[in-house]
This record gives structure tokens, sequence and C-alpha cells, in this order.
């Protein structure tokens, strides 16, 4: 991979991560192709094309109150990177509380999103809803 289809990757992962930040799911599903995919392992099914995706990102949001996350490395690769997190929410009235997560992203050739799959820790996602 050369370096320039590298940093090229990079400002895709920073544009996509900006989206997520924006808490605007419109803004999400713009980075991504008419046909893509989504799939948070062990929670639901895949989801496929921009209204599922726009559902199901707005449903992120309602699950996790004041989304946000702290990226613990990046890896980039051919059209795709890995993303190893940690996200962070924080319910009305409650201390800020994390897990950790992991996802893989693909995308085209015009640096649209084609597939992501997210990973959890399970056993951190429910010691995080059950904190005090």
């Amino acid at each position: 991979m050369s370096e320039a289809t590298e940093l090229n990757l990079a400002a895709i992962a920073d544009r996509y991560a900006a989206a997520w930040l924006s808490h605007k799911p419109e803004a999400i599903v713009a980075l991504h192709t008419p046909d893509s995919t989504f799939q948070a392992h062990g929670r639901n099914g895949q989801v496929k094309g921009k209204a599922a995706l726009l559902k199901e990102f707005a449903e992120v949001f309602e699950r996790y109150p004041n989304f946000g996350f702290e990226t613990r490395r990046l890896l980039l690769g051919d059209r795709h990177w890995t993303l190893d997190w940690d996200l962070t929410f924080q319910p009305p009235g409650k201390e800020r509380r994390k897990f950790h997560a992991v996802d893989v992203v693909e995308v085209d050739d015009d640096g649209l999103v084609t597939r992501k799959d997210t990973f959890f820790d399970f056993a951190q996602v429910k010691a995080a809803f059950e904190a005090k």
C-alpha cells in the first residue's frame, strides 16, 4: 500500500469518526453506499441499505446517551480499517461509562463505506449498564 493510499484511508476514517461524533445518523449514512451493510455482532442481525442504516444508527444514539468514543488504535489496510475503541456514554444523572469494541470497516474505490461490522465485549457492556 502506498503512503498516499494510507493517508487517504486515514482521512476517510477521520471523516467517518467525525460523522459519528456529530450524533447525526444522516451524516453517517451519507458516507455509506446505497447497499451498505452494518452488523453489531451478537446483538442483532445484519441491516442493509440506507433506510435500515439510518434507523439502526438513530437507535445507537438512543441506546447510548451522550455517545462518544476513545480510540485505542486504528489499523489501516487495503480498502478497510480496523478500529479498536471504547464506546462511551452517559445516562442522564449518572456517571460516564464505557466498554470495549472493535470495528472492521470496508470502503469502495470512492471511499464510501460498503460494510461495517462491530464486535463488543459483552461482559463490559453488561457491567456498564448495571453500574450505578
